[in-house]
């Protein structure tokens, strides 16, 4: 073997070897790069399913506008639908008078036969889609407002996540979570931590203190 042709083989040698280590090279940064893709979609669809694959309803109970304005928040935050539960008599300011005995929201209180508040005929549309309800109430004596049973009891609320906001006078919370747990013990619902906005502060604007909470339960 010539000289020449010694020197032929070894430069093809090199070349070949080049040339297979660069696709070896490229197929590695390949295959890496699908990995990410399938991780950063795998983890998008975890994200998305915090909110469930149904959709999300914003309802409230309002009877001076204090919680209408916190709900209006909730609900433009989650890009939610909105419905507001009305009673089919309105309270007056005297109804809602609850250090008058005589009042209405008193004797609701106190007596079981009246606890059945009777809602306008207006329904929610195609109840059976949210698989999320947000429900928001004033305190009155240290719970819900009656009329919130009143809308519990016409409508299913089975397999159903509810999150309750509240405003309130000073009393937060006031355990309203339990005592919704406790009234839909049979309905097989979750009730998740609550927000509690008092009315002393509904002066001021509840964007920020929504998106917080909402945030806290995986919703933004």
């Amino acid at each position: 073997m010539t000289k020449k042709v010694k020197v032929f083989l070894i430069v093809l040698v090199i070349i070949i070897a080049g040339v297979g280590g660069y696709l070896v090279y490229n197929s590695q940064k390949v295959s890496t790069t699908e990995e990410k893709e399938v991780t950063k979609v795998t983890n998008k669809s975890t994200t998305k399913n915090v909110q469930g694959n149904g959709k999300t309803l914003v309802v409230y109970y309002s009877a001076q506008n204090h919680t209408k304005d916190v709900a209006q928040k909730v609900a433009e935050n989650l890009g939610a639908d909105l419905f507001e539960i009305e009673p089919k008599e309105k309270y007056s300011e005297d109804d809602l008078d609850w250090t008058d005995d005589d009042s209405r929201v008193t004797k609701e209180h106190e007596d079981t036969s009246l606890r059945n508040v009777e809602l306008k005929t207006t329904e929610v549309e195609n109840w059976d889609q949210y698989d999320t309800v947000l429900i928001g109430y004033p305190i009155w004596w240290y719970t819900y407002p009656q009329i919130i049973l009143s809308f519990f009891d016409q409508y299913d609320l089975s397999n159903k996540t509810i999150i309750p906001f509240v405003t309130h006078g000073g009393s937060g919370m006031s355990g309203t979570k339990e005592d919704m747990e406790e009234y839909l013990k049979d309905e097989n619902v979750t009730v998740k931590e609550g927000l509690a906005v008092s009315r002393t502060d509904i002066e001021k604007s509840q964007k920020e203190t929504v998106e917080d909470w909402l945030k806290e339960l995986g919703y933004k």
